[in-house]
């Protein structure tokens, strides 16, 4: 089997390329979602709201019907009928307004969050490229959106077909009734229609919203390539950070060298450990372990003592334990007697 193509997107989007979409503004968002909430909800308002609407709307014709006569056409008398006619306009369609405001934000806010980006606004002078945008038009994309439009209409128009068409019957009788009585039938005939086509688009919304948040986790997949150099900048250079790694570990090691011609004694493993040691009386509580190492390490630190007439004292036990203890650590308590005893037998050296 052919190695499968560094180029195919295959692996999930990490959060660093979600983070990265999300602030270009490509999210998943669906239209479908607004449109369909909008249209419920002014039904909703409209089926609650409408009477107090008209009742309203018909004062304010009945104003101006039964003032008209005693109204004198005057700049004063046209700013008065302007404010009225402002004032009430605003307070009958302030409902509406507000809902759409609301309904807008709290469909985006449903399906993306909180998001403020300005990075859409910018200006893409690609776009302006006459090929490309012909492209646009027979891509995937734009035929996938035909559909939907289709299938919305298609559907929709079905469902108020059916509805009108099951009506028919009842609507022989209209020639019967009253203009109030057909008036009445009239609206609740269309109030079903709304209805069901309003239940035909929420669906249709659900559907257009899963398939967009697959549609941008796809889009948002990435290739074993993209995932490689993502590492690197977030994590670094694997071998630059090798190479600080060593050289930390180099500055350490020369450090610790550093302190050897000023340890008591290096006690030693004849095999491949050394262990210098420090006490300062009235500076530390115990003795402190200053330097330590294993082979060649072990040698090094064996040499820089010999050069600065620092005693060894060879000790098994001793050397392997406390090779355990961090450097720059005081000795465990359990280790004093027979630490003691070795500075003891190197002071004796030194009186001698």
């Amino acid at each position: 089997m052919a190695e499968e193509s560094g180029s195919e997107r295959t692996e999930e989007a990490s959060s660093k390329r979600r983070d990265d979409f999300r602030k270009k503004g490509q999210v998943a968002q669906s239209k479908e979602i607004n449109t369909a909430a909008l249209m419920a909800v002014s039904i909703l308002l409209w089926y609650f709201y409408g009477p107090t609407f008209w009742t309203k709307l018909s004062e304010i014709f009945k104003h101006f019907f039964v003032q008209a006569g005693h109204y004198e056409v005057t700049p004063q008398s046209i700013v008065q009928i302007y404010g009225f006619v402002l004032k009430n306009s605003a307070q009958l369609l302030a409902p509406l307004f507000l809902m759409v405001l609301v309904v807008g934000f709290c469909g985006s806010f449903f399906q993306i969050g909180w998001l403020f980006t300005t990075k859409p606004l910018m200006p893409d002078f690609s776009k302006l490229d006459p090929i490309k945008g012909a492209a646009r038009f027979v891509s995937k994309r734009s035929m996938v959106e035909l559909l939907k439009s289709l299938a919305k209409v298609i559907l929709v128009g079905y469902v108020a077909f059916k509805t009108v068409f099951n009506e028919f019957e009842n609507a022989l009788y209209l020639v019967q009734m009253e203009t109030v009585e057909t008036l009445n039938y009239v609206g609740r005939v269309a109030l079903v229609v709304l209805f069901k086509s309003c239940g035909v688009m929420l669906l249709l919304a659900l559907i257009d919203f899963i398939f967009v948040r697959w549609e941008m986790e796809e889009k948002m997949k990435m290739t074993k390539q993209e995932q490689k150099e993502e590492y690197k900048e977030s994590e670094g250079d694997p071998h630059l950070k090798a190479r600080i790694r060593s050289l930390q570990q180099e500055m350490a090691r020369n450090r610790m060298m550093a302190e050897v011609p000023k340890a008591d004694v290096v006690i030693t493993n004849p095999t491949h450990l050394s262990v210098a040691i420090q006490y300062e009386q009235g500076k530390t509580d115990a003795p402190v372990v200053v330097a330590k190492g294993a082979d060649n390490l072990a040698m090094k630190i064996r040499e820089i003592a010999r050069e600065n007439d620092v005693p060894l004292v060879e000790n098994v036990p001793v050397a392997r334990a406390l090779y355990k203890v961090d450097i720059g650590a005081v000795v465990p308590e359990q280790m004093f007697k027979a630490v003691a005893e070795i500075l003891a037998y190197v002071y004796s050296l030194k009186r001698r």
